[in-house]
């Protein structure tokens, strides 16, 4: 699929900065623990009109 003279390309090159970089976002997305946001509850009476 690629071949190391396509790597020597000013393409091949940000293709392979590409690949490390979301490879690094995996393996530290994995890593971190995310806590579920929580909408802030508003308490607001209803009136209905007739």
């Amino acid at each position: 699929m690629y071949s190391r003279e396509f790597f020597r390309t000013r393409l091949g090159r940000a293709a392979m900065v590409s690949i490390v970089t979301m490879t690094a976002f995996v393996a530290l997305g994995t890593q971190l623990e995310v806590q579920p946001a929580y909408a802030t509850t508003i308490t607001a009476e209803q009136v209905e009109l007739a």
